[in-house]
């Protein structure tokens, strides 16, 4: 099985990375099941990673510690498969009002949302020699003027920018591009009445489910021909 292509999906433990690992391992990918945190979670998803017969590993680290990183890209570099496919899925979403926001707020959030993301390419790039793909989550949000999530907006439009210019940048071996989900799954961050809120909204009145979500990293998978892309899947909040 040492032939099969790697794929290294951060915050995989749960919620979205967990969706996004298992569509890998579905497609024939061996899996790096990155995690910082949530262990048990971790151990969960990669027994179902294991029980569809793709290898799996798991990788603790904090990505926004350099040294923790570099002992990330340690154990990928241990593995007997090459790694094709990076997805950026870690994230922070703190709520805040903006007038409230910190120096220390802003720079936690952007570490782990943006600098993680352009790190973690640049490693990857390095190891991608025979070519591969990078995708970034990036939200809906990006295009939004949420004054309660300040940092967590504006590193997520940030991250829509880096995509377009690593995609060019790292052509034309190595693609790039991001996924923006709108409704998914609801965050502690929000109340019961405010997600219900929320989905009444949507032109589709119904969050997305992670799988429907992850379907478009399987497009991204099989259509070579798109680099430098944000595929909206959001139930129509960009109508909005």
């Amino acid at each position: 099985m040492a032939d099969l292509p790697l794929a290294l999906v951060t915050g995989a433990a749960h919620r979205l990375g967990r969706a996004f690992a298992l569509t890998l391992a579905r497609q024939g990918y061996a899996i790096l099941l990155h995690y910082r945190v949530s262990r048990m979670e971790a151990e969960q998803t990669a027994g179902e990673i294991a029980a569809l017969g793709a290898p799996v590993h798991l990788a603790q680290a904090d990505l926004t510690d350099d040294t923790s990183m570099s002992s990330l890209f340690a154990a990928l570099d241990s593995l007997p498969f090459p790694l094709q496919v990076l997805v950026n899925s870690a994230s922070v979403m703190p709520r805040k009002d903006i007038r409230a926001t910190t120096a220390a707020d802003w720079d936690a959030v952007f570490a782990l949302n943006l600098r993680a993301p352009f790190l973690l390419a640049q490693k990857a790039a390095e190891r991608m020699t025979a070519g591969g793909l990078i995708v970034n989550v990036t939200d809906i949000g990006a295009q939004k003027l949420w004054t309660g999530y300040p940092a967590y907006v504006v590193s997520k439009s940030a991250l829509e920018t880096l995509t377009r210019l690593t995609a060019k940048a790292y052509a034309p071996k190595i693609r790039v591009n991001a996924i923006a989900p709108g409704l998914v799954l609801p965050s502690e961050n929000v109340t019961p009445e405010e997600w219900e809120k929320l989905v009444k909204r949507l032109p589709l009145q119904r969050p997305a489910a992670p799988e429907e979500v992850a379907s478009a990293l399987e497009f991204l998978l099989k259509n070579e021909s798109v680099t430098g892309q944000t595929i909206v899947v959001d139930g129509g909040y960009s109508l909005v």
